[in-house]
């Protein structure tokens, strides 16, 4: 559970939204608590300061959709598909990420702290000062994210797709990159910050 939980307003408690339209919905500071999402789509729906409290988001589709400061415990996102949406800030405690499919959005400032994300795949996403820490990501995909001042301590990298990502913040002694796969300029990044000076032959 995370440590502080937003104010609550409204209630929302086992209800089945399987495959609900959530496009232009708005909730601000809205408890949903053990509901069904499976097969939601939606575009432009905005939570504000939301718990999601063992929530199954299985096999949803939502784009342009905000979830802002929102809290995600215990929650369910197997197979799901976030197209550009907007995250930030938001925390996320004791959720799986099987088969995640994140394509373009900001998530900065996000907590995936522990998370499994070894078969999530995030590209073109921006988690800009996002906490990584001890994430694990073994074969999972970072392509053209931006993790710049993002904390990656204690993180399996192992065999993940990391290429066209700023590892600008990745200090590779902390970090476990046994077989990730990165382009010349993150090898680059990633030699000088072994303290390597890296010179054309």
């Amino acid at each position: 559970m995370a440590s502080s939980m937003p104010p609550v307003d409204t209630r929302i408690a086992g209800e089945d939204w399987y495959g609900r339209d959530l496009s232009g919905l708005a909730y601000e500071r809205t408890l949903f608590a053990d509901v069904d999402l499976t097969e939601a789509t939606g575009t432009g729906a905005t939570f504000a300061e939301c718990t999601f409290r063992g929530v199954r988001f299985n096999a949803a589709v939502l784009r342009d959709c905000a979830f802002t400061s929102c809290i995600f415990d215990r929650c369910v996102f197997f197979d799901a598909a976030l197209e550009r949406c907007k995250l930030v800030g938001s925390i996320f405690t004791s959720c799986t990420f099987d088969l995640l499919k994140v394509d373009g959005g900001n998530w900065s400032f996000v907590s995936l702290r522990r998370a499994g994300l070894g078969s999530a795949r995030f590209t073109g996403v921006r988690l800009r000062e996002g906490d990584l820490g001890d994430v694990r990501a073994h074969g999972g995909v970072l392509n053209g994210c931006d993790l710049s001042a993002a904390v990656l301590d204690g993180a399996d990298l192992s065999a993940a797709d990391l290429r066209g990502s700023d590892l600008s913040s990745l200090d590779p002694r902390t970090v476990t990159l046994t077989g990730a796969v990165v382009d010349a300029d993150q090898a680059v990044v990633v030699a000088e910050a072994l303290g390597l000076v890296v010179r054309p032959g």
